[in-house]
């Protein structure tokens, strides 16, 4: 069994990759998202203050969160696997993309917020397009997770052992990357080490 280079993401540097690229975008993206639908079910006006504040607060900070990721991980991540062509097939192309597209609508909630775009529209227009953003973001997101979840070999992805042993090695984002390789190729890979 293979691995996309999405859940690769994930698991190396443990647990701070983990915390980085997943927990802490997605707490605040559900912080704002559990926010905004309480807050139609406020029990009064200062509650409600509160609600917008603290989804208010968990939009922005998730959108500069994204805004670090997207640049990181374009950078580091995308870009150079493009380049190379050492994309897992359409899987990892898919589970990577969506990811990165993800982001998008939550530098969008936190502009919005910030009153950077949408300067003319009222409150209301501001939470439902906020809301939208939030829909966008929680699509995308679990888009990335399935797909960084599948097996690439299922759409055909077969590495050589030398080409295996060379993106070990040459990775950007870390040396020490976990590979998923089957017992005989890391038994032939070693052996290409020595």
């Amino acid at each position: 069994m293979y691995s996309t280079h999405y859940m690769d993401l994930l698991m190396q540097n443990s647990p701070w990759n983990l915390l980085l690229f997943m927990a802490l975008p997605v707490v605040l993206a559900e912080t704002a998202a559990i926010t905004e639908l309480w807050r139609a079910h406020a029990k009064d006006a200062v509650q409600e203050a509160r609600l917008r504040l603290v989804n208010r607060c968990s939009g922005i900070l998730g959108g500069i969160t994204f805004v670090f990721i997207d640049i990181y991980l374009t950078a580091t991540v995308f870009i150079p696997l493009a380049q190379t062509g050492e994309f897992r097939t359409w899987v990892d192309v898919v589970a990577i993309a969506s990811y990165l597209l993800a982001g998008i609508p939550m530098i969008l909630m936190a502009l919005t917020h910030l009153r950077v775009i949408f300067r003319g529209a009222d409150t209301k227009q501001r939470d439902k397009k906020n809301v939208l953003f939030l829909a966008a973001f929680l699509v995308l997101s679990h888009i990335a997770m399935i797909f960084g979840m599948v097996d690439p070999g299922i759409a055909g992805y077969k590495p050589k052992a030398q080409a295996a042993t060379k993106m070990n090695h040459s990775m950007p984002m870390n040396h020490s990357m976990p590979m998923n390789l089957d017992m005989g190729e890391m038994d032939h890979s070693h052996h290409h080490m020595e």
